[in-house]
């Protein structure tokens, strides 16, 4: 009897085997994730086809994410071509800001349909304490909307803070809605939300999940974090709403991070971010005019905002990213608390450093997730081999993902230096063309080196074999996480 059970969980293994083997072929993945599912399954046969399941089944091309669109769609797609065609003589005419940019800025035109705004106002603002009485006052300001789309939105001092301005606002008559991740968002209490929602605020969860554990869509996450305000006001970064972001975080103590407010035409691109998501939550199209205001012509500062997501054809920020080091001349700047490149990134920096650029990465010392601790530590001897400048941030954790180069181009965004951010969750950042903004957070960088250490390449390569052996186990994972 034991002899026919065994041969039949043989059968169904095998089988298996030949389904996922056929999925991940025609789905045309990176050799190092196919590699890590056939370790999988020699590991641990009958769960990893489970796990294959649970998180290993790419939905890019599926039903429930082909590409979200918005009742203005037509007028995006038309400015898009209308700016390709005029964007030689719109750089031509703003040396030295564009001209050094040009390539990105076509880039990211063609592969996201990312309009150049001008006459922006932007202010950077850095960690909890400059945010979030950005954003109070923002929100208090408001007249006709408030659009948020949050990957945590979370009770507690600060969110009691916003809720409450929230529910007075819609008690004026101000529209307020509200997108949260589900899974990001799971400790959320149905009371609070029903507190949100009977005092007239539309709420509503991205891709629901009932049990976070067992979730089939786990991986593809809205880790966005975007407020609109009148269509004139937008802000996005790293922070989102919780108390962490002000008071700390009881083990990793004070927490770093870098968000940003924009008053000006590149607001109308978050506005067209969050009614996408809008209508893929509700199915509910907004055409109202009023979310896409003529905006004042207030300073010259030139931002592009890159969305990406499994809706897209193409890794947005990845090849904003790859391109920016791939063309840096002086140097360039990465700050990010999860480091899980994929191999075009990886060489990218070990190729820029040996090319003679100054390229520092600033990374915690200690993180929210010890396999994403020992996954980061993988790839820091060849980084360092190639002279590329690592720094662990030991003055609590740093959240900040930022990037910044040659004094010309400054990267603000959600999305962290790893491929769950490239290809699988709804990431948004700003790329700003603004020489003052640049050197702003080039500054706000080298602060934070002030309480950083920096690796030595040499007695790196001394630590133990048990931790090499930890590295190498968590980098096997990398693909998945």
């Amino acid at each position: 009897m034991w002899q026919y059970i065994f041969i039949t969980l043989e059968v169904i293994n095998i089988l298996a085997i030949i389904f996922v083997a056929v999925n991940i072929f025609f789905e045309k993945r990176p050799a190092s994730q196919i590699f890590t599912w056939i370790l999988i399954f020699i590991l641990i046969p009958f769960f990893g086809f489970v796990l294959f399941i649970l998180l290993g089944r790419n939905f890019r091309k599926q039903r429930i994410f082909t590409k979200k669109e918005i009742a203005d769609s037509t007028n995006i797609e038309k400015l898009s071509r209308i700016q390709s065609d005029s964007l030689e003589k719109i750089i031509a005419e703003n040396e030295p800001e564009l001209r050094s940019a040009a390539g990105l800025i076509k880039l990211l035109l063609n592969n996201n349909k990312a309009i150049l705004s001008s006459h922006n106002e932007v202010n950077i603002l850095n960690n909890g304490e400059e945010t979030f009485p950005a954003i109070y006052q923002s929100l208090e300001n408001a007249k006709s909307h408030i659009h948020l789309e949050y990957y945590m939105f979370n009770e507690g001092k600060v969110g009691d803070v916003i809720a409450d301005i929230l529910i007075r606002k819609a008690q004026a008559g101000v529209k307020v809605r509200l997108i949260y991740d589900d899974f990001g968002s799971w400790g959320i209490r149905n009371k609070f939300l029903k507190k949100l929602k009977n005092n007239g605020i539309e709420c509503h969860a991205f891709i629901p999940v009932r049990f976070p554990l067992l979730a089939t869509k786990v991986n593809y996450r809205n880790h966005r974090k975007i407020i609109v305000v009148d269509g004139l006001t937008g802000f996005i970064g790293g922070l989102n709403i919780d108390d962490r972001y002000l008071y700390g975080d009881p083990e990793l103590g004070f927490w770093r991070d870098t968000h940003m407010k924009i008053t000006g035409s590149a607001v109308l691109a978050l506005q067209s971010i969050f009614l996408t998501d809008w209508h893929f939550v509700t199915g509910e199209l907004q055409t109202d005019k009023s979310f896409f205001p003529k905006c004042k012509n207030i300073n010259k500062c030139f931002v592009q905002i890159i969305s990406s997501g499994p809706d897209n054809d193409w890794e947005s920020i990845m090849q904003a990213f790859f391109y920016l080091i791939s063309t840096a001349k002086k140097y360039i700047y990465i700050s990010t608390p999860y480091f899980f490149p994929n191999e075009s990134i990886l060489t990218a920096m070990i190729t820029a450093s040996l090319s003679g650029t100054d390229v520092r990465l600033i990374l915690p010392s200690k993180s929210d997730s010890k396999l994403a601790t020992w996954g980061s530590r993988s790839y820091f001897e060849e980084l360092l081999e190639a002279n590329v400048g690592i720094y662990l941030y030991n003055n609590g954790f740093t959240h900040s993902k930022i990037m910044v180069v040659d004094d010309i181009i400054g990267s603000v965004g959600t999305a962290n230096m790893d491929i769950r951010s490239f290809n699988q969750n709804f990431e948004s950042t700003a790329l700003i063309y603004d020489m003052d903004i640049a050197r702003q957070l080039k500054n706000e960088f080298i602060k934070d080196l002030e309480f950083c250490s920096k690796l030595n390449y040499s007695d790196f390569r001394k630590r133990l074999t048990l931790e090499k052996a930890y590295e190498s186990i968590a980098r096997l994972f990398s693909p998945l996480m």
